[in-house]
């Protein structure tokens, strides 16, 4: 159906104030399209809207904002809501999110975020501008050293909902150290008995935090990759 007319009849369930029906209707929508319908609204009917979306919903709504959006509607909700939308977005995102705010807004967001979240936005923010660690996610899959097969797919679906990738697993020592990676597909290859060890790649290409963001774009380009892990100066 044409964009337009979907969002003609969005704003009649709107005017309308169907604000079930509307959110049955905006659930079957890409969070992008979502986020162009809200950049049409004025900010009351924007946080009208916004805030009818489910929690990890609107979260990825969000991220897909524009910044003057994003700023209108920190500055229109309340704290506690701040906080908890913010600590639904990948970290990546918000920090993204928060470079672009002024000071103030920053410090808002920040104080109302959980004490886990806040850590690691700030260790981000604090990374230089447009190296790797400052667009990193740290949302991915771990897997110890020695981990069988079954346990690795026991551990995806357990804690894959909330990664922003789950295609490449990075394999650690005890020390956090990376070692190796598997894709996906070679997991749902292997025996269940089989331990990661043996199907994982040593030859492991990585940057570093402090890494400009195009040497990482070529890295990746260069070796046709999906994701590249970033490591610290002790990997």
């Amino acid at each position: 159906m044409d964009q337009q007319i979907i969002f003609q009849r969005l704003n009649a369930l709107l005017a309308s104030g169907r604000m079930s029906e509307m959110r049955g209707a905006l659930l079957m929508l890409n969070p992008v399209d979502i986020a162009q319908y809200l950049s049409s609204l004025e900010t009351e009917n924007l946080l009208r809207v916004f805030r009818i979306l489910p929690g990890d919903c609107s979260a990825d709504v969000f991220s897909y904002m524009d910044d003057e959006q994003r700023r209108k509607l920190i500055e229109s909700i309340g704290d506690k809501e701040v906080g908890a939308l913010v600590d639904d977005m990948f970290v990546d995102d918000a920090v993204d999110f928060l470079e672009e705010m002024p000071a103030g807004l920053v410090r808002r967001v920040l104080a109302n975020v959980s004490e886990d979240q806040r850590k690691v936005i700030n260790r981000i923010l604090s990374y230089p501008d447009n190296s790797a660690g400052s667009i990193m996610t740290i949302e991915y899959c771990r897997l110890p050293l020695g981990t069988t097969v079954a346990e690795a797919m026991d551990d995806i679906r357990a804690n894959g909902v909330d990664k922003e990738t789950i295609y490449t697993l990075y394999v650690i020592d005890e020390y956090r150290k990376l070692i190796g990676t598997v894709q996906l597909r070679k997991l749902l290859l292997a025996r269940d008995e089989q331990k990661i060890d043996e199907i994982m790649n040593e030859q492991v290409v990585s940057v570093t935090t402090v890494d400009d963001q195009e040497m990482v774009a070529d890295t990746v380009r260069h070796y046709d990759l999906m994701s590249i892990p970033v490591v610290d100066k002790e990997g």
